[in-house]
């Protein structure tokens, strides 16, 4: 096809859509089940409406090849674990009893089973269900929500394409089950998988699909010659088969490198490729493999994890430049636009000249059709659209909002020296030992405790002016006083306040800091039923004001016991906000460090000792590629020692991570130089001390024993068989005793019980430790 017909052909579409609805409607659903106020026949009702609204929009609005598949009642790589048959063999009872019942088991777990280990999806903030394999692993087809959701479709009248994930990523996502060899590779389980694949595409064959994309985003990631050569053969047999749909190949998030010459040369119909990460480089590999001759092109043009406005003129560019390289090319965002808010036409309190510079999910696809218009008819077509995305384009890059010279000229002034502490912390271990007279296996949390209803009625009433300030202060008052004093009773060793005030750890700051904006309705999935509203980052960062010390210290009124104060860290302060994307991310952390740093020094001036800065974000941001995280390894960790590099020794810097990989990043926790950090450990079995230990990590650590994403109460015993684990790796005097992270989404019941048996595990496993 010449490039003239192939931007004759050129039609819009998308991966997938936010799933929550306009108001949370499946949130509600969802955690309304869970408390038996809402039926499984009404659930199933409120998903099967958000789905058949979802794809009317995006029909509507002018894609011409809506998505299937893509929604998800809690994560779409469990739904996988669904659709293949690889359910745990502690959850089979309950997905044999009730499949709601059971889906939900695997999620969140029970009193009685642990669920499945939770982690980062790549580098966003959307979590996904690990599948837990082994050489026993036996795999069974079960198509049945995809062929649902396709003729639910179909029944629209809709043109459809179902998204499965890839088989591939599927395996290299996976970890071997609990009490299988540490050493086991799922990706060995490639061949027993293919059937099953194959059985699904028969079903949406049979069901009515045109095409079936399959999703392999680790592919973006650096892989071996045997993950390569595990891929030329997955799509080499899927493409063989005869009783398939056609077969769209995706990946996204970065540029697919050694991958590309694979999957141009699989007998697939198709390949999407992101053109928004590592464009350039993705081009260059497509012109170098001789383009896609006879292939179909998703081009990923419009980026689908950020909230700014597409130049339409550049990505018209691109497309121009793909036209010759295959046979047809669509337009796409670059992935699914799960990750991005629903629609700027719900936020009423933002500027609407700022406004003119955003596009959330239904903007981007209106971006999309604009762009295969322009394709197929010409840039005449779009003469008015371009206009206005010129003008916005312009309004952004000029406006005073995006730069102040103060705050870019402290930041230019920074030496290595404002990124170290004063003394080595071998001298600063004594000397807060000393200070804090801490028991060995200390006690603490994470930071925040349960955010009640009269809390979030509190804080509703506040904005809708049913109550004055004064009055929601003396709630806050309230309840930081509840929380201390249970901490008092149970125990505690190092208390926290409870972050009443807080309505999310990023969020909250950003309010209180320039250059920030926050949304009203920018919902986005994290995990579950759990939506944050990332802030979006539009300006030059700083601190007109205290932000956490009023409420910190009167906490430390309260009680004789340590306060920590609690601060979110520069990288996490990025990670979970939609950043800026006209100068480097760096110098960016530079500023919001230098922030955070006039906090810091503010704390430790009122009497806060323990002051915790959490980076959970500190793995999530990790590029997916070696070769690119030495750079960003090096600005991150300066930007968190900028932020607590000028406390005296005695003053104690923790900081928290959770749900991730952290084996790719021990040195870099090293390089932190934080006194204590706390990480995530339950799920995975203390997995981090022992990395921590393997490295040789000199510094005082907290591997959670608490698994606070699960309702389940770890007993007094589970507690104590984990820290016992945790000591093989980690020597009792420098060993913390904590939940996994924050108390913020668990009810209060559970969270009484659980510290409670939390408290006694470490008293219990003190007691065991050698007299010293």
């Amino acid at each position: 096809m010449t490039p003239k017909s192939a931007a004759a052909a050129a039609r819009a579409t998308v991966y997938g859509y936010p799933r929550q609805g306009q108001n949370r409607e499946l949130k509600k659903a969802i955690e309304g089940y869970w408390k038996g106020r809402v039926t499984a026949d009404a659930l199933h009702a409120t998903a099967a409406e958000l789905r058949r609204s979802n794809r009317q929009q995006l029909a509507d609005a002018g894609i011409h090849e809506v998505p299937t598949g893509d929604f998800s009642y809690y994560d779409h790589v469990l739904d996988t674990t669904v659709m293949v048959g690889a359910v745990p063999e502690r959850h089979r009872a309950a997905v044999d009893a009730d499949a709601t019942d059971g889906y939900f088991a695997m999620a969140r777990g029970t009193q009685e089973v642990a669920p499945l280990e939770m982690t980062k999806w790549f580098d966003t903030n959307y979590h996904y269900l690990v599948p837990e394999l082994g050489p026993g692993t036996v795999f069974t087809a079960d198509s049945t929500k995809q062929v649902t959701e396709l003729k639910g479709a179909l029944a629209q009248g809709l043109t459809a394409r179902p998204v499965l994930l890839g088989p591939v990523t599927y395996l290299l996502l996976a970890k071997p089950a609990p009490g299988v060899p540490a050493d086991f590779e799922p990706l060995t389980l490639l061949d027993r998988l293919l059937p099953v694949y194959a059985e699904v595409l028969a079903d949406l064959r049979a069901a009515g699909a045109d095409w079936v994309q399959l999703d392999e985003p680790a592919l973006v990631q650096d892989r071996t010659p045997d993950e390569l050569n595990a891929a030329e053969r997955a799509y080499r047999e899927l493409g063989a088969l005869t009783d398939r749909s056609k077969l769209l190949v995706a990946s996204y998030f970065d540029r697919l490198g050694d991958a590309l010459p694979v999957l141009a040369k699989a007998p697939v119909e198709g390949i999407a490729v992101d053109f928004t990460e590592a464009a350039a480089d993705n081009l260059e590999a497509l012109a170098a493999v001789g383009g896609l001759p006879g292939k179909r092109l998703v081009a990923g043009v419009v980026n689908g994890r950020n909230v700014w406005i597409n130049d339409l003129q550049k990505s018209l560019s691109t497309l121009g430049t793909l036209l010759g390289l295959a046979d047809r090319v669509d337009v796409a965002a670059s992935c699914s636009l799960l990750h991005v808010p629903l629609d700027t036409a719900a936020e009423k309190d933002i500027d609407p000249q700022i406004l003119h510079w955003l596009a959330f999910a239904r903007q981007k696809t209106a971006e999309v059709v604009t762009l295969a218009e322009g394709l197929v008819r010409g840039t005449d077509s779009i003469t008015g659209e371009l206009a206005a995305n010129r003008a916005a384009l312009a309004s952004r890059a000029g406006s005073p909002i995006t730069r102040d010279p103060a705050v870019r000229a402290r930041a230019e002034a920074v030496t290595d020296a404002d990124a170290r502490r004063s003394q080595p912390y071998a001298e600063r271990s004594a000397a807060q030992r000393a200070h804090l007279g801490l028991p060995l296996l200390p006690t603490t949390t994470i930071g925040s405790f349960p955010q009640t209803t009269e809390l979030r009625t509190a804080r509703a009433d506040l904005r809708a002016g049913r109550i004055d300030t004064a009055g929601y202060e003396e709630r806050i008052r309230t309840e930081i006083q509840e929380v201390i004093s249970f901490q008092e009773k149970t125990g505690i060793d190092v208390l926290v306040h409870g972050e009443p005030e807080r309505n999310d750890m990023v969020q909250y700051f950003a309010e209180q800091l320039t250059g920030y904006l926050a949304t009203q309705h920018g919902w986005v999935q994290s995990y579950g039923t759990r939506y944050v509203r990332p802030p979006i980052l539009a300006g030059d960062i700083s601190r007109p004001e205290p932000m956490t010390v009023r409420w910190t210290s009167y906490a430390q009124s309260l009680s004789h016991r340590p306060v920590k104060g609690m601060l979110t860290g520069p990288v996490t302060m990025l990670a979970w906000s939609f950043v800026r994307d006209d100068q480097p991310l760096g110098d960016t952390a530079r500023q919001v460090a230098l922030a955070l740093r006039d906090e810091v020094g503010d704390l430790e001036a009122a009497g806060t000792s323990v002051i915790q800065v959490d980076e959970p974000a500190l793995r999530e941001t990790l590029p997916l590629r070696a070769t690119d995280r030495a750079a960003y390894l090096a600005w991150a960790t300066e930007a968190f020692r900028l932020s607590t590099g000028a406390v005296r020794p005695d003053t104690q810097i923790h900081t928290h991570m959770c749900y991730a990989e952290f084996g790719d990043i021990v040195r870099a926790i090293d390089d932190l130089d934080a006194d204590v950090i706390s990480l995530e450990a339950a799920r995975s079995h203390m997995q981090v001390a022992r990395e921590l230990a393997a490295h040789g990590y000199p510094r005082e650590a907290g591997p959670g024993v608490y698994d606070i994403h699960s309702p389940r109460v770890p007993s007094a015993v589970e507690a104590a068989d984990l820290l016992r684990t945790g000591l093989k790796a980690i020597p009792a005097e420098r060993l913390w005793v904590n939940p996994d992270c924050g108390l913020k989404t668990r009810g209060w019941p559970e969270t009484r019980a659980s510290l409670e048996n939390l408290v006694t595990a470490a008293r219990t496993v003190r007691g065991e430790l050698p007299a010293s």
